[in-house]
């Protein structure tokens, strides 16, 4: 397939670009600077520009854009967040839903974070959307691929747990104090942390592009753990001990309201509609894939 992307050089789609490729697949990436040869096409959802004449023709299109979370939240930096997300793929989803012809399918990138703080309730696809910054976020953001859906475009929305790779996101965070010996669980440990293995993850990817899923789809591993799970994981992985807690209210006073929303809160998310879809894990437990993760 010839296959669009946007946010192309974030961590997702280094991975993801590479394998698509590997498959046969031809990729255009979707840069905001002047394009650099036939791969780029330059595009500037903020002022509304975008060559659509040379994205027609695209059979897909993966939906990766948005500024990261991990840093604190500021009243500036919720904005851009929000608008990062929201108002980049409302513009695509209008520019795609123009073509002719369209394309087949649009994959975007969200996060599990659309639950909310959930305790212990297992949350599956079919599991009412929660409240909170991130949830209000990634309800706007699954709603923002509207009309792209209303063309006749089978629009897939993942919201994703941690992703572990070992060159960055949360793992790469985490990864100076364990190997200092110096890591160990975050606020009482009970929270659930989803996550998922970026190997598994460029699967899910490729097995949306070429199948039929359509909707919202947890990209989670079918084996959350507490953080206190995830940490000791981690820990046996590296070799260290994992004795030295955060305490909640380190974590607040660190990181603010993010820290409060991406680490002490959690969700106990399981990805039924990929297993009844036939899409297998190669990672699905933690200590195999933290193994792999960090042999990168």
């Amino acid at each position: 397939m010839k296959i669009a992307v946007t946010g192309a050089s974030g961590l997702i789609g280094s991975a993801l670009v590479p394998a698509l490729e590997a498959s046969g697949h031809e990729v255009v990436q979707l840069v905001r600077r002047a394009a650099e040869g036939p791969s780029e096409l330059a595009w500037d959802p903020a002022a509304g520009s975008i060559d659509a004449e040379r994205l027609a023709g695209v059979d897909a299109v993966v939906n990766l854009s948005g500024a990261t979370i991990g840093r604190r939240w500021t009243a500036a930096r919720k904005r851009e967040i929000l608008a990062s997300r929201v108002d980049s793929t409302t513009f695509l989803a209008e520019t795609l839903a123009a073509l002719e012809p369209r394309p087949m399918v649009l994959v975007c990138a969200g996060g599990v974070g659309i639950y909310g703080d959930r305790g212990d309730e297992i949350l599956t696809e079919e599991s009412e959307l929660g409240t909170g910054f991130l949830a209000e976020v990634g309800t706007a953001w699954e709603e923002a691929a509207e009309p792209a859906r209303a063309a006749g475009i089978r629009v897939v929305n993942f919201r994703q747990g941690i992703v572990l790779a070992r060159k960055g996101g949360a793992l790469a965070r985490l990864l100076t104090p364990f190997k200092l010996g110096v890591g160990g669980r975050v606020g009482s440990g009970k929270q659930w942390w989803s996550w998922v293995s970026m190997d598994d993850l460029v699967g899910a990817y490729r097995f949306a592009l070429e199948g039929g899923l359509e909707g919202p789809v947890n990209l989670v591993s079918p084996s959350p753990a507490t953080n206190a799970q995830f940490v000791k994981a981690l820990g046996r992985a590296l070799h260290r001990p994992t004795v030295f807690p955060l305490p909640a209210v380190a974590v607040k006073t660190l990181f603010g309201e993010m820290g409060d929303a991406a680490l002490l809160q959690g969700q106990r998310a399981l990805p039924a509609r990929l297993l009844e879809a036939g899409f297998t894990f190669d990672y699905a437990e933690l200590d195999a894939a933290f193994e792999q993760a960090l042999a990168e």
